[in-house]
C-alpha cells in the first residue's frame, strides 16, 4: 500500500513535498486535486495554488548492485519510497547473437553489404552492456526526480579489484570502472551527489543494529533497500530505524529489436521477420486497456492480432487481441508491483 503520494503544481510538472494518501484522497474528493498514475505510482495534481512551496531536503540513496539494487527517497521526517529494481543483464547476450546472425550471412548466397572499416576504434566509449546497465540506474534516477523535489543523490561507491601502483591502469581497466564515472557525471546534472565507499555503509548499518540479507534475489527490506535507506538516513537523519519498509519492485520490460529474420528458417527454408518496437501501431511495452484483460502491455504481433502481457508479472495472457479491441494509455518502460509481505 503507497503511504506517500507525490505532489505535482497546477503545472503538472513542478514537483512539491509529498503528502499522506488520505489527505490525497480529501484533495481529490473536494476537487482541489486531480488524481492519475505516473509509471504505476498514483500521484496528485494540484487545481490551485498551494498555500506553501517550501520543501524539505529530500535525497535519493542508491545501493547499485549487479542482479538487484536498491532506491530510497527520504527526508529527515519520512520515508516516501523505496525501490528494489532488477538490473539490466541481456544486452551482452543479444550482442553476441547479433554477431553469430551477421557471420552466418556471410557464409550464405544471399545478398550483404561490403565489410566496413570500425568506425568505434579509438573513440571513447562505453561497452554496450556496461553502459545499458547505468542508463537503467540514470533512468531510475531521473524518473525519482521528477516525482518529488530531490536535491541529493547519496550512491555507495563500487570499487573492482585493482593493481598497486597502477592509477592509469585502475581508471580504466574495467568496465565497472568507466561505467560508474559515466554514471556520476550524468547524476551530477540532476544534483548532487555523494560517495560512500562499501564498508562505510556497512558500519553505519551496523551502528544502527540493522543486519542484510545475504539472498541477494530476496524481495525483502533487508536485502537492497536497507543500505539505500542508510545512506539516505546519513545524509537527513531523523531515524534510528527504518519507518517504512515496504518495497515497490521495478522490472525492466525486455524489448527485442528489430532483426533481419529470425534465427532458424521455417519449412522450405523461409525465415519470418522477428523483433521490433511497434505492434500493429501500437509500441510496444506500452501499457493498454482491453475489454476482456483489463490493462496489460504490448507484446509481439502475428496474423494481424497482437499479444498482451500482464502488466505485473509479465506473463502473456493471449496473442490474438484485436486492435478496434484496445485502447492506448501510456508509454511504458518497465513493470512495477508492491513487494509481497511475509
Amino acid at each position: 500500500m503507497q503511504k506517500f503520494v507525490p505532489v505535482f503544481d497546477v503545472d503538472g510538472k513542478t514537483p512539491l513535498m509529498p503528502t499522506t494518501k488520505t489527505r490525497a484522497v480529501k484533495w481529490v474528493l473536494s476537487k482541489k486535486a486531480t488524481p492519475f498514475y505516473k509509471r504505476g505510482i498514483w500521484c496528485v495534481r494540484l487545481n490551485q495554488e498551494p498555500s506553501d512551496r517550501k520543501t524539505q531536503t529530500i535525497v535519493v540513496g542508491i545501493d547499485p548492485g549487479s542482479k538487484r539494487e536498491g532506491f530510497t527517497v527520504k527526508s529527515e521526517a519520512h520515508t516516501y519510497l523505496n525501490i528494489q529494481a532488477t538490473a539490466v543483464g541481456w544486452v551482452k547476450d543479444a550482442l553476441e547473437k547479433r554477431s553469430n546472425m551477421r557471420r552466418a550471412r556471410r557464409f550464405r548466397n544471399t545478398p550483404c553489404r561490403k565489410n566496413r572499416s570500425n568506425r568505434n576504434i579509438n573513440t571513447k566509449r562505453l561497452p554496450p552492456s556496461t553502459k545499458a546497465r547505468w542508463q537503467w540506474k540514470l533512468r531510475l534516477c531521473v524518473f525519482l526526480k521528477k516525482l518529488y523535489p530531490v536535491i541529493v543523490f547519496v550512491v555507495e561507491d563500487l570499487k573492482a579489484t585493482t593493481r598497486k601502483g597502477c592509477g592509469k591502469w585502475n581508471k580504466s581497466f574495467s568496465p565497472m570502472e568507466v561505467g560508474k564515472l559515466w554514471f556520476y557525471a550524468q547524476l551530477e546534472k540532476l544534483g548532487k551527489v555523494m560517495l560512500k565507499q562499501g564498508y562505510e555503509t556497512a558500519e553505519l548499518r551496523e551502528e544502527l543494529g540493522l543486519k542484510k540479507n545475504k539472498n541477494k534475489l530476496s524481495e525483502k527490506f533487508s536485502t537492497h533497500c536497507v543500505d539505500s535507506w542508510v545512506l539516505a538516513n546519513w545524509y537527513v537523519g531523523g531515524h534510528d530505524k527504518p519507518d517504512n519498509e515496504e518495497m515497490l519492485i521495478i522490472e525492466p520490460i525486455q524489448l527485442h529489436r528489430r532483426q533481419l529474420h529470425a534465427m532458424q528458417p521455417s519449412i522450405g527454408g523461409l525465415r519470418r521477420l522477428y523483433g521490433g518496437t511497434r505492434s500493429l501501431g501500437f509500441k510496444r511495452g506500452g501499457l493498454v486497456r482491453h475489454i476482456k484483460h483489463g490493462i496489460a502491455y504490448v507484446g509481439g504481433t502475428s496474423k494481424e492480432r497482437i499479444s498482451l502481457h500482464c502488466a505485473k508479472t509479465g506473463k502473456r495472457l493471449c496473442q490474438n487481441a484485436k486492435p478496434q479491441d484496445t485502447k492506448h494509455l501510456t508509454f511504458n518502460y518497465w513493470r512495477n508491483r508492491a513487494a509481497s509481505t511475509p
